[in-house]
């Protein structure tokens, strides 16, 4: 079992900057992917952002490619969601989640196989 825990959400100005954080806990040594999803009221889960456990590889929806970046640090089984540029339009729940098996779309809900609480961000204008 793989226990996700969320944090860093809140209200900002557009404009402003967040950084999310995710630590993973239980059997951590099985994720393959980590990755941030966000919904916002009425709309689709959306993929914001993955990153291969093992090496790095980054992926990235292009409505925040060049704002957002994802990392991680595998020593505090920790990765992190920093938000750059934001506008009322990021406004949603995040959703940390990780994949135990080999994720071939690392945007897509399917792939993964546990999932945080949700934290909520607030972009306004």
């Amino acid at each position: 079992q793989v226990q996700l825990v969320e944090s860093g959400g809140g209200s900002v100005q557009a404009g402003g900057s967040l950084r999310l954080s995710c630590v993973a806990a239980g059997y951590t040594y099985s994720i393959n992917f980590m990755g941030w999803f966000r919904q916002a009221p009425g709309m689709e889960r959306e993929g914001v952002a993955a990153i291969v456990t093992s090496d790095g590889t980054t992926y990235y929806a292009d409505s925040v490619k060049g704002r957002f970046t994802i990392s991680q640090d595998n020593a505090k089984n920790t990765v992190y969601l920093q938000m750059n540029s934001l506008t009322p339009e990021d406004t949603a729940m995040y959703y940390c989640a990780a994949g135990i098996v080999r994720a071939y779309l690392p945007l897509h809900a399917p792939s993964y196989n546990y999932w945080g609480q949700g934290t909520q961000v607030t972009v306004s204008s």
